[in-house]
């Protein structure tokens, strides 16, 4: 199932829909009724299926919605070491694009719901499973967002479970923890835009675009919004310090203080990981400027992508950019408003749920609430009401960032062990208790 998944590629002009045909396919040969597996697309958007199968329980509580996205960020093959849309076992790894984010998860949650039909499992309540389109940037057809607003029957649920985040992680080759995420960073991009008069290339003056342009740029590199600490944030720098004593950990638990420990933050923030946990970051990612070789620039623009912690506003972001960039010339515009995820504090009946699960594979690794610095399809879910978690079941190197690089891969123990897991967590959260 993983290897047909990646070798369908659902990169955003192929879209998501012979995935989600390939998946009814396998769920229908294994008893599931038509009425149960239901592909739909927005008809303006054909080629961004989604497949929404509904496994039936006792109705003693309201269903638990699981969620894996099927897209994948483009993969140049020239950038590969192997195919990108080819499964390649290679030295204990499987190799190509989605393998980690998130084909693996779907082929999890595809096997374990034919291996409940098999054996005639019978929940206290029911599972839906969605598998989506258009998770990744660049989407124009959102899944969740098209669900809930147009087929929000389909998918009503009282708990969404996203195998789209958390997870476990290994530090110098150890099992170190077991992340359950409960919240994430927002997604918001500006333009910045600046021009000037132009003219012939050869007789150069004092204003330029694009050296106005890279002048702002250089200020905006050199800036640092506040430190801004949440309920999840605090807690996984106290977790984090409890389970690796050593130089970090003074600091960890001095920046979960209130208010937080200022020089503390600033020794963490020289590590790109934790300070991504500790504020509001924003980063040129696209750059482009002039309109011919032989003539000054009349235009210079930018894209600046920008992850917002939980709590924080579109408009500080961008009053914060146009105070770094110090420059009245260049303009600062919010391409889209961003749709802010909320929190979603673990209650004890879900840790303790998540904690069987997890130690009955894995022993006294220990759990620790997370924020996401990326983002999902959580953030649909969640401002729909639906109380929302990451719980991968695939453990990865805590240095190892590969999803939407080159050479995306995950490890061949590690798919074989989520596959078991993702069975024992559907069938866990799949009762009252």
């Amino acid at each position: 199932m993983l290897k047909e998944l990646v070798e369908i590629n659902t990169t955003h002009p192929y879209g998501s829909t012979g995935a989600a045909q390939a998946i009814q396919g396998h769920l229908m040969a294994a008893g599931f009724s038509a009425s149960d597996v239901v592909l739909v697309a927005p008809p303006e958007h054909p080629t961004k299926g989604n497949v929404v199968v509904r496994y039936h329980g006792k109705g003693l509580v309201k269903p638990v919605l699981f969620l894996g996205h099927l897209d994948v960020v483009e993969a140049k093959p020239e950038d590969w070491s192997v195919e990108p849309f080819k499964l390649t076992e290679r030295d204990g790894w499987f190799y190509g694009r989605g393998s980690i984010d998130m084909k693996d998860g779907d082929a999890a949650m595809l096997e374990t719901l034919i291996r409940l039909k098999r054996e005639g499992f019978r929940p206290d309540r029911d599972i839906i499973v969605a598998f989506t389109a258009d998770e990744e940037a660049g989407g124009d057809a959102n899944g969740p967002a098209f669900l809930l607003k147009d087929h929000r029957d389909l998918i009503d649920a009282v708990l969404a479970i996203n195998l789209d985040g958390g997870g476990g992680q290994y530090k110098n080759g150890d099992r170190f923890a077991f992340e359950i995420g409960t919240s994430e960073k927002t997604y918001v991009t500006y333009t910045l835009d600046t021009t000037s008069p132009g003219g012939h290339g050869s007789l150069p003056g004092p204003d330029n675009a694009i050296y106005r342009l890279a002048d702002g740029l250089g200020r905006l590199e050199g800036y640092r919004f506040p430190v801004m600490l949440t309920a999840t944030t605090r807690a996984s720098f106290e977790k984090f310090a409890e389970l690796d004593p050593g130089p970090e950990s003074a600091d960890l638990r001095a920046v979960a203080k209130e208010p937080p420990d200022a020089a503390a933050a600033e020794r963490l923030s020289q590590t790109v990981r934790l300070n991504a946990q500790l504020r509001t970051t924003c980063v040129a990612t696209l750059i482009s400027g002039g309109h011919a070789e032989n003539a000054l620039p009349q235009r210079a623009k930018a894209t600046i992508q920008c992850r917002m912690m939980p709590g924080d506003t579109a408009e500080h972001v961008q009053a914060a950019l146009s105070s770094a960039l110090d420059d009245p010339k260049i303009a600062v515009t919010l391409d889209a408003p961003p749709i802010v995820s909320p929190e979603s504090a673990p209650t004890a009946l879900i840790t303790a749920k998540v904690a069987r699960v997890v130690h009955s594979m894995w022993p006294g690794v220990p759990l620790i609430p997370t924020m996401a610095t990326g983002f999902s399809d959580d953030r649909q879910t969640r401002n729909a009401g639906i109380v929302s978690y990451d719980l991968s079941g695939v453990w990865a190197d805590v240095n190892e960032n590969r999803a939407h690089g080159r050479d995306e891969r995950v490890g061949v123990r590690e798919f074989d062990e989520s596959v078991e897991y993702t069975y024992r967590l559907m069938k866990a959260m799949s009762q009252k208790e």
